[in-house]
């Protein structure tokens, strides 16, 4: 933990240093995937509250709570000397010591769980933070209330944390850029492959969840989105995350790769975005002028006091790799003037005064990117004593974790997506042979960015606690080409009266940094489960991990019984995996990626951006545009009962004029795109013997509506509906807003075509109903020009 004076004294010390460095003392970034972060940038600092009682500061407007807050932090930053507002553009602010302003850090981790916290390491308070499943099994559960109330726990045990100095008050999440690529090593992290609709729902919950509401007065923790924009690459085929230039249409650009940044901006109000590592079509996405200006606050009303942070060493990664500057004073012109307010990272504090003195940037230009950090400090009642959240503690911590939403979060996100009635497992299952990498996981099931947990429940330990006689072997590892264990597997399988195989991949196969090189289960695991099948006892396998690998030869061996996904489940992963495989409760999650043949990504490279199929190589990329056919679908999963799903009543001739709908009074509603053009309406009987909740997604497509090429299908709509009784019935009901039927065009503009469109619900398409647009084409959204694309910041231009 370091204090500001010390972080000052060391900055001081390697000023000089950083000074003499030059491109050649760096490693090759263009292939290296993981930035040299200095000390100061990856510091966990001692933190505080500027004393607005008997501080320096306590006749400053700062303090004055019941002045506006842009006011109260304009009137601090006026007191600030250049150098001061330098070495407070940096993620590791130091403050201003005499002026009693503490250091602040903000870059702190909250993807599904406090990260980068001062955790206590002697016992006590403060030892830990609830451990959430990963955002790509907890998006899988279709539920807008439970993302939401995760995000709400994470931010109350993160302000706890703050009032003790152990955490800052702004977080690095939600990481919402879309599951493209199933090689993508991050897409654990992320609401999964639909960018639209499902990635944006999952967007809105999770900021108006972790800032306490859409734009409150007061703040409770500011969100930073990230990565804006087109990243999904981390280190494939010796290509770099810190140096890929993303080539990428228009088209593609508005219609996947930033409408949820859109959501998060004008929908949300997040108070902070992260510009990402890569360049696009040329530009680094710290120095993107048409990113950050253009798109972000002039066409998506980003909050006009709201900052943007760069990734961590991005503002460096302008001047190298990316070559978009000759020098890092030139890279730090460039990115604040583009934009980019804050630097995680040492090139704004090192090089910010040589781009002064040049003449590249003005303090004018400084101090509007310092006052917006300041600003949201002032929302988040930093300078305010009485603020409503200062009373959090650690009672609080220990009270919203044992609601036990992270075990709800992984049961509802767990996905049955083979079965042939051997789930749930019959009561005259007593013992089980438990084989596999994944049987007793700890922090395995944590995923990435993670802190100490309470507690992590094993699904070794959960099977002997579930009453379960075990027989446990490893079997193999993740990766390995051993046999040695196989035959202590087959001989614990053989007296069990079940086999439940756990395997899969895990963060050594999928990280950040690194992208996978294939689909295909790694190592040995498929000959141990092939031989395990043939043991003659009931087989379940849990697929295990944030991608998903090819499981077609568990799909078609009629030996392997049942096939689950379960993701990274957190703290509570094995109850919530046995709770399943028992029957204790039922599964009702749907996959939110494409589940592929392991050759399709040996087709085209990783670093083809394009959506659309090119009638060569690319097959199409997502379940929108992919061309072949896919293992598993992006919406498939099974459920323990059967469901009959009904049309409500609805006219046997729908058409909508379109621009009655967008001209139409629709109260409750304050942009025009978000109004719902009709609701979709089914009944849902349960016509099994188990009770359990049902799971919806609601598809449209069209072969008339706008030009072609026509995609697959596209999501509409989702819901979750609580347990059903055997026998009963709920209703489903899902608006269909007018920017879910928009389509994109070549120049990226989102326009409503009229049409004949026909909606399916879920993959089975169980129930279908066909509408019709009538009237002219409206555009809801003008993507701006391309003579617009890149306002140049680049001095060197």
């Amino acid at each position: 933990m370091v204090n500001n004076a010390a972080l000052l004294a060391a900055l001081s010390a390697l000023l000089p240093r950083a000074l003499a460095q030059n491109n050649q003392t760096y490693a090759n970034y263009s292939s290296q995937g993981q930035p040299d972060l200095y000390p100061e940038t990856v510091a966990t600092l001692t933190l505080s509250f500027p004393d607005c009682e008997h501080g320096p500061l306590k006749n400053n407007l700062v303090c004055d709570s019941s002045a506006g807050y842009v006011e109260r932090a304009q009137a601090l930053i006026s007191l600030f000397t250049l150098e001061e507002l330098i070495l407070n553009t940096q993620n590791s602010g130091p403050g201003v010591p005499r002026l009693g302003l503490p250091n602040y850090q903000v870059w702190n981790e909250a993807l599904h769980g406090l990260d980068r916290a001062n955790f206590a390491t002697k016992g006590g308070q403060f030892e830990w933070a609830t451990s959430f499943p990963m955002p790509i099994l907890t998006t899988a559960a279709l539920n807008r209330t439970l993302i939401h109330q995760i995000a709400d726990i994470i931010s109350t045990q993160a302000r706890a944390f703050s009032n003790s100095g152990r955490y800052g008050l702004d977080v690095y999440a939600p990481n919402v850029n879309g599951f493209r690529s199933p090689l993508w090593g991050r897409g654990q992290e992320t609401p999964g492959e639909d960018a639209f609709f499902l990635s944006s729902a999952y967007t809105y919950e999770y900021i108006t969840g972790i800032q306490g509401g859409v734009d409150p007065e007061q703040l409770k923790v500011a969100a930073t989105v990230k990565h804006f924009a087109g990243y999904d690459l981390e280190n494939w085929n010796n290509q770099s995350r810190l140096g890929f230039d993303a080539i990428i249409t228009q088209q593609d650009l508005s219609e996947y790769y930033t409408p949820q940044f859109l959501a998060a901006a004008r929908y949300a109000k997040s108070r902070s975005l992260m510009c990402s590592y890569n360049s696009v079509n040329g530009v680094p996405s710290c120095a993107n002028s048409f990113f950050l200006q253009t798109l972000l606050r002039e066409s998506w009303g980003f909050p006009e006091w709201g900052y943007v942070s760069s990734d961590c060493d991005a503002v460096y990664n302008v001047f190298n790799p990316h070559d978009y500057a000759s020098n890092q004073s030139s890279a730090a012109a460039s990115s604040l003037r583009a934009g980019t307010d804050i630097d995680c990272g040492q090139t704004y504090p090192w090089h910010l005064n040589e781009s002064f003195v040049a003449g590249e940037v003005t303090r004018g230009e400084i101090e509007r990117s310092v006052t917006r950090l300041y600003a949201n400090l002032v929302r988040l009642g930093y300078f305010d004593k009485k603020n409503q959240y200062r009373s959090l503690g650690w009672k609080d911590v220990v009270k919203t974790d044992a609601w036990n939403i992270s075990y709800e979060a992984a049961v509802e996100g767990i996905v049955l997506l083979k079965n042939d009635g051997t789930l749930p497992l019959s009561k005259k299952v007593r013992s089980i042979a438990l084989i596999g990498p994944w049987a007793n996981a700890t922090t395995q099931m944590q995923g990435n960015y993670f802190g100490p947990a309470p507690y992590l429940i094993s699904p070794l330990e959960a099977a002997k606690k579930a009453g379960y006689h075990v027989n446990f072997e490893l079997g193999t590892e993740i990766a390995g080409n051993s046999t040695a264990g196989f035959a202590k597997a087959i001989a614990a399988a053989k007296k069990s009266d079940a086999i439940v195989y756990l395997g899969g991949i895990d963060n050594t196969i999928e990280q950040e940094g690194a992208d996978r090189t294939d689909i295909a289960w790694p190592g040995n695991q498929l000959d141990l489960i092939k031989q395990l099948s043939e043991v003659g006892k009931p087989l379940v396998v849990l697929q295990m991990g944030g991608g998903q690998v090819d499981s077609s030869s568990l799909k078609s061996n009629k030996k392997v019984n049942s096939l689950v996904w379960g993701g990274y489940p957190g703290q509570s992963g094995g109850v919530a995996l046995f709770d399943i495989l028992s029957g204790k409760r039922a599964p009702a999650g749907r996959l939110i990626t494409t589940q592929y043949p392991a050759e399709y990504v040996h087709q085209f490279p990783q670093n083809d951006m394009n959506l659309r199929p090119d009638g060569k190589s690319n097959p199409g990329q997502t379940y929108i545009w992919y061309t072949g056919k896919p293992v598993y679908e992006f919406g498939s999963g099974l459920f323990y009962t059967t469901f009959k799903e009904t049309l409500a009543s609805h006219p046997k001739c729908l058409k909508f004029n379109t621009s009655s709908i967008l001209s139409a009074p629709h109260p409750g509603y304050t942009y025009s795109e978000q109004i719902p053009v009709f609701t979709f309406e089914a009944n849902i009987k349960n016509s099994g013997k188990t009770e359990s909740p049902y799971t919806a997604m609601l598809f449209v497509r069209t072969s008339n509506a706008g030009p072609a090429p026509y995609p697959n299908k596209w999501l509409v709509g989702f819901d979750r509906l609580a347990d059903i009784k055997p026998g009963h019935s709920s209703k489903l009901s899902i608006p269909i807003p007018v920017s879910a039927l928009a389509r994109v065009d070549s120049y990226g503009n989102r326009i409503v075509y009229p049409g004949k469109y026909e909606l399916a619900l879920n993959t089975d398409e169980s129930v279908k109903l066909e509408f019709e647009l009538v009237g002219e084409e409206v555009t809801i959204e003008n993507w701006p020009l391309e003579e617009q694309q890149i306002k140049d910041a680049t001095p060197d231009a």
